[in-house]
């Protein structure tokens, strides 16, 4: 047996790498730093989507936390899926949110969804057979009742809640912009 064979048997067994043949450890080339790719469009950093926007939640349980990745502190969670919040920043595979309330924490990525919800503000609002006040109310939701936006037109949206759908006032929900228009 060679010194060289002899010297990368010792290397193996000092260094406790496991079952490596002499010959293996002796030919075993430095291991190449692995490259990282440059982040996909929609992924990573930038997403080039408008900043600030709405999403929802699309989990039964987020982890909002105090900065942007793991090592941060989880300030709270929540637990209403389809909740909607409002991007307000994104740094590499995490989000800034906005709740309701103003309140903002960071989220991963892909505990967001693209489905639009937005939720009854200010008090009892009615919900109309067509986007005017003269037409017929279908029911009636408090504030806080989440629906899902099904579409948004001049200054009227349509939404679902519990299996129903009414148009209301834009004006009269959280979750979605003065200009914006759903389809």
């Amino acid at each position: 047996m060679s010194i060289r064979h002899l010297f990368a048997l010792f290397l193996a067994a000092a260094c406790a790498v496991g079952p490596v043949s002499a010959v293996q450890a002796a030919d075993a080339a430095p291991p190449k730093r692995a490259e990282r790719p440059p982040p996909e469009p929609g992924k990573g950093s930038n997403t080039g989507l408008p900043v600030p926007r709405f999403v929802s939640l699309g989990s039964d349980k987020v982890n909002v936390r105090s900065g942007p990745g793991d090592r941060y502190p989880i300030v709270w969670q929540f637990v209403r899926r389809g909740l909607p919040v409002e991007i307000t920043a994104e740094f590499e595979y995490w989000r800034r949110i906005r709740d309701q309330d103003g309140a903002e924490g960071w989220v991963h990525k892909n505990l967001l969804s693209g489905r639009r919800f937005a939720l009854i503000a200010g008090g009892i609002r009615n919900l109309h057979d067509d986007p005017s006040q003269d037409s017929t109310v279908v029911m009636q939701a408090e504030p806080g009742v989440q629906g899902r936006l099904l579409n948004c037109k001049d200054s009227w949206c349509r939404m679902e809640v519990n299996g129903r759908r009414g148009w209301l006032p834009r004006m009269q929900l959280w979750g979605v912009y003065a200009d914006e228009t759903i389809e």
